[in-house]
């Protein structure tokens, strides 16, 4: 099926979000839409699954124009959606998520749920998409669940798929993993919409590229043999630092002090285990390992998220284990969570109130012990701009924006107050070339003023851009103190736990699949 986009256009008020946008899939063709966040992509592509309703332009589907007024239109005509925040139940079934809205009844208006296991298990065995029908979703890694969304789509039939930021919150081996299955998609024939930032994705798995801009197309049937440089300045629109300059860190006095920290589950399982190290003002510690191994529930426990914690944490050395968050934070601690959807922001509120979400009491935004609506939406139109947060305003809704700029008001928040200790978790996930590098200048400005920076990331790109440590986890343990001098086949086989410490009988860490080698544990950088 040929999908064609004619002159798109789709304004909110006074922003165009997609200014008069052509593009054509083929089909067995994978089609990258590239861009910032905020570009307009997933805009788009809203409007092609009758999400949105354009306000110029045309659709065709094999050369006939076509009206999607809903998602059930779009299905009808042979196009899917897989969005980039899972629409799936999770108490629910993969079989029963796939089924929802098209049940199979049996005899006296049952639902066949035999039906529905077999199809699913007939859809994975096809394109090579192993998964449980009978699993519970909730139960399942992030990577598995997007498979249950492409078989989903899979089932309805579809001859389109369009994919967005398919990616952003997939470790680098369930990246490899999916890349594999959308050549395989276009094997069958399937035309594939690639929407992403990621640079390295699209020139491993793109057929021919598009790249949009502020809500313009830019560039047009771009090579994938196109430079990752080059790729980057038609994104942005200027030259991009793929990689930060950082001056070598100048250590201070010990921060923060963790000592023998353990963090067990309510069935008292320890998933951090003794972990120990200390963090200096001026340095930057990155926590590596496999998603899975401990990091998160790590980076939980320094901020006092963690309910059942063993040992200590000292910031300047205060005891922190046993303080609320609030305490924690009042101590110049900075917090930016893995999840920024449920953890980071109050999607009904504004940017401006977001923007201040554990300092309401702070003078700068009271008078006379009243909040003052000026000094809020002053605040947050000077962080719209010195984070280049694309939104129409500081009164616009968290919840409305893309991704990426979610991500922006977060920092902006976390990064806008004197801190003593930055803790990230996967900080710069799901943002563009060009946020990422004010991202990574941003947290090491922070390092240079003195703060003892800890960050949680998956990707070796961003462990070798900013770390002056690195503390590799496997299992729950710490079990490697390193400097990243180290190559990154020696980094990948503490990833995957090829050390004395994670023991002999170690099994394949969290997240790979059996038999996969250490450097395949470790992926790489987007």
């Amino acid at each position: 099926m040929k999908l064609e986009l004619r002159a798109i256009t789709k304004r909110f008020g006074d922003l165009v979000a997609c200014d008069g946008i052509n593009l054509v899939v083929e089909p067995g063709q994978i089609h990258a839409l590239l861009g910032e966040n905020g570009a307009g992509k997933s805009t788009l592509m809203n409007v092609v699954y009758g999400l949105l309703q354009p306000d110029g332009g045309e659709i065709l589907v094999d050369d006939q124009p076509v009206v999607f007024r809903s998602p059930s239109d779009s299905i009808a005509a042979g196009i899917g959606m897989v969005h980039q925040h899972f629409m799936l139940v999770p108490v629910f079934t993969v079989a029963e998520n796939v089924e929802l809205g098209e049940e199979k009844v049996g005899f006296g208006g049952r639902l066949n749920r035999l039906a529905a296991i077999e199809m699913v298990r007939e859809v994975s065995q096809r394109y090579n998409l192993e998964v449980d029908p009978t699993a519970i979703v909730e139960d399942l890694p992030v990577g598995v669940q997007q498979r249950v969304e492409i078989i989903k789509a899979l089932t309805r039939n579809v001859d389109t798929l369009i994919l967005d930021e398919p990616t952003a919150v997939l470790t680098p081996q369930e990246t490899d993993e999916l890349l594999e299955i959308m050549r395989q998609l276009k094997e069958s024939g399937k035309g594939i919409v690639f929407i992403t930032h990621k640079l390295r994705e699209v020139r491993e798995a793109a057929d021919v590229i598009t790249v949009i801009r502020r809500g313009r197309v830019v560039a047009e049937s771009v090579s994938p043999e196109t430079s990752e440089q080059e790729l980057a300045s038609l994104m942005v629109g200027r030259d991009v630092q793929l990689v930060v300059d950082k001056e070598p860190a100048q250590l201070r006095e010990p921060v923060l002090s963790v000592q023998d920290l353990s963090v067990l589950t309510p069935d008292r399982r320890a998933v951090v285990k003794n972990a120990t190290f200390d963090v200096r003002g001026g340095e930057v510690l990155v926590v590596a390992g496999v998603q899975g191994n401990g990091q998160s529930e790590l980076v939980q426990a320094l901020l006092g998220l963690e309910e059942s914690v063993l040992g200590s944490v000292k910031v300047d050395g205060h005891e922190t284990v046993g303080l609320s968050t609030h305490k924690i934070l009042n101590l110049g601690v900075g917090y930016v969570p893995e999840d920024r959807e449920h953890d980071g922001l109050v999607a009904s509120t504004t940017i401006a109130e977001n923007l201040i979400l554990d300092m309401l009491k702070d003078p700068r935004w009271t008078s006379r012990g009243v909040l003052s609506l000026s000094k809020l939406q002053a605040n947050g139109e000077e962080r719209i701009k010195q984070f280049d947060i694309r939104a129409k305003n500081a009164s616009t809704y968290a919840g409305t924006l893309s991704g990426g700029n979610k991500q922006k008001v977060v920092l902006a928040r976390e990064l806008s107050r004197p801190l003593r200790v930055l803790v990230a978790a996967q900080p710069t996930r799901g943002l563009d070339v060009g946020s990422i590098e004010f991202v990574h200048k941003r947290i090491l400005q922070e390092r240079d003023n003195g703060a003892a920076v800890v960050i949680a990331a998956t990707e070796l790109d961003e462990v070798y851009a900013l770390a002056d440590r690195i503390a590799v986890m496997y299992r729950g343990r710490i079990v490697g103190l390193v400097d990243p001098s180290i190559s990154r086949q020696d980094l990948g086989l503490l990833m995957a736990g090829a050390t004395a410490d994670a023991g002999a009988d170690a099994p394949t860490p969290s997240g790979t699949a059996d038999g996969a080698t250490p450097a395949d544990a470790a992926g790489g950088g987007a």
